[in-house]
């Protein structure tokens, strides 16, 4: 299975568990995380949900090449189905990042509630290097996070950067040694599962309700500006200098 799940007292990890492509995902895995994060949203013996990678990636974001023959083409693709249903998860969700965080990687931890990292994480949200726009709602709540400056380079840029610093601009609570990150983080999660799942669950929504419709429509928002650029010369050029391996020149575009 390309993502595995499992449960165990009081905690319901998905796993990312495709190595062979980076943890690279596809349309059936972005309905298998949707499917299975419902499930766990309403199963009583939930009490957290625990997102974690292998060692050496979490995941590359999109597997661009099941991306380009299946695109996003409604909000009931799977893709948005994950992406509102993470979005609206009632029960905290954590995540353990080691090794690459590409694009909705890195754009999924805005809609965890805690989120450690490995000293070798690395993290990059490249939407422009592919003639295209952020997603997820990320350019409204990374600017919250980090302020505009640095959403702006991390954004715009697309450029990739480290563990220390994405918990130096608030996308990380933590960076743990390799070895320590799913330990940690299972002990972090089983600190949750002990606690009052009313208590936790009401503490969740008095932090995220103020801006629950406002997530709904920036992410209605950009995917509109993401579905036009991915038919752009543009993101045709990115995607084919990709697949090429050669580098894009954008040069001819305004």
């Amino acid at each position: 299975m390309d993502i595995s799940t499992s449960k165990a007292n009081g905690i319901f990890t998905i796993a990312f568990n495709r190595p062979e492509k980076k943890n690279a995902i596809t349309g059936v895995m972005y309905q298998t995380m949707a499917d299975a994060l419902k499930a766990a949203d309403t199963d009583n013996e939930v009490r957290v949900i625990l997102f974690c990678g292998k060692p050496e990636i979490f995941t590359a974001g999109n597997d661009l090449e099941d991306f380009m023959k299946n695109p996003p083409s409604s909000d009931n693709s799977p893709v948005y189905q994950f992406m509102s249903v993470l979005s609206g998860v009632a029960k905290p969700v954590v995540a353990a990042v080691a090794g690459g965080a590409i694009g909705i990687g890195t754009t999924m931890l805005l809609h965890c509630d805690l989120v450690y990292a490995a000293d070798n994480a690395k993290f990059a949200m490249p939407f422009t290097q592919l003639g295209l726009c952020p997603e997820f709602a990320s350019s409204l709540l990374l600017p919250q996070i980090a302020g505009y400056q640095c959403a702006a380079e991390k954004l715009m840029l697309g450029e990739p950067f480290l563990a220390e610093e994405a918990r130096d601009m608030g996308l990380v609570n933590k960076v743990l040694p390799l070895a320590e990150l799913l330990p940690y983080a299972q002990a972090q999660a089983a600190k949750l599962v002990a606690l009052p799942a009313s208590s936790i669950r009401a503490s969740k929504r008095l932090m995220k309700n103020r801006q629950t419709d406002a997530i709904t429509s920036k992410i209605a928002e950009e995917a509109k500006y993401f579905g036009e650029m991915l038919v752009a010369p543009e993101a045709k050029e990115a995607f084919a200098a990709f697949f090429q391996k050669r580098k894009p020149d954008f040069t001819k575009f305004s």
